[in-house]
């Protein structure tokens, strides 16, 4: 997975924070902590390095994942498409979801396909090529509950919450683990047709490894202007989703962003692979305004369980009307 250097102007505009002081307390935690406050408060967006994920569980995933998405299309049809099975594997065709829809904007399907896992949630019996990939699923998914405990205790620490508030909505938590493909576009893509449609994520926040390519990860700043996101070897990209933003109040914010088309005049590959992993709490967890920001100013939303919210957003993204 090679990674390109970024541009100083990304790095101002989306910040690259070394969260190892956080994990370790050591000298120069409180940095970071004040750092991922002021990300959340201004993008909704940062990178982080010095995470601790394995770098042998994300190449074996990413491997594994790779080889799935060379078989042919009409086998991979067949692939993940029941719901009898929890803790099994939902796999999505190219074009099967529009992100857009989301937001009221109707488009057609996003060019992309995708491999779809959580313990929690329901799936299909795992398909026996390539050999290793629910245990590869499963370790990198470890790797993620850790780095997203981590996070959560700096979020706790930046909104002065105790380092464990979260905690119980994240006993029985509804996250989800998916590696997305982004083939080689053959032919101009549809009017409206993006890789991944401008959305904003459902859930408390997103982990996602991705890799540099033509067509990538764009972020809309608050001026409206799209800015591509840097790429920084090894490090993952950290946004604030939607019931979290909801949570804050919207003190902090929740990002459209979105997976542009490669450019037409590139020559080169144009075929991309990201591993996003969902950080959703539990089904009966209640997304309500925090207490600090609810002392500050009057809550603005109802509240509403993540259940009830997840359920309304996935609608609005497969549907076909």
């Amino acid at each position: 997975m090679q990674m390109a250097p970024s541009s100083r102007q990304d790095m101002d505009s989306i910040p690259v924070i070394d969260i190892s002081p956080f994990i370790h307390q050591t000298a120069g935690n409180d940095a970071v902590v004040k750092a991922i406050e002021a990300a959340c408060r201004e993008t909704g967006f940062f990178l982080i390095t010095g995470h601790g994920v394995s770098a042998e569980a994300t190449a074996q995933l990413y491997n594994l994942a790779r080889d799935f998405f060379d078989e042919p299309q009409d086998w991979k049809k067949q692939q993940g498409r029941g719901t009898s099975l929890k803790g099994g594997v939902a796999f999505s065709p190219i074009a099967d979801e529009a992100l857009s829809a989301t937001l009221g904007i109707k488009t057609p399907g996003d060019y992309k396909e995708s491999l779809n896992f959580g313990p929690r949630l329901p799936g299909d019996v795992w398909p026996t090529v390539p050999q290793g990939l629910q245990a590869a699923f499963s370790a990198y998914f470890a790797e993620m509950e850790t780095l997203a405990g981590h996070l959560r205790r700096a979020f706790c620490r930046a909104i002065g919450l105790a380092p464990d508030y979260f905690e119980p909505a994240f006993a029985d938590h509804l996250s989800a683990l998916r590696v997305i493909n982004y083939p080689e576009q053959q032919e101009s893509p549809l009017p409206g047709q993006l890789r991944a449609g401008v959305h904003t994520d459902y859930g408390f926040m997103t982990i996602l490894r991705s890799e540099a390519s033509p067509g990538g990860l764009q972020v809309r700043r608050r001026d409206g202007e799209w800015l591509d996101a840097p790429n920084v070897e090894g490090a993952y990209v950290v946004n604030i989703a939607d019931a979290f933003m909801r949570w804050t109040n919207d003190e902090w914010l929740s990002t459209p962003h979105r997976v542009a088309n490669p450019p037409g005049s590139f020559k080169g590959t144009t075929r991309r692979q990201s591993i996003p992993f969902f950080v959703n709490p539990s089904k009966e967890t209640l997304i309500e305004c925090l207490p600090p920001f609810a002392a500050k100013a009057p809550a603005k939303y109802t509240p509403i369980t993540y259940g009830d919210y997840i359920a309304l957003k996935t609608s609005q993204a497969f549907s076909k009307s």
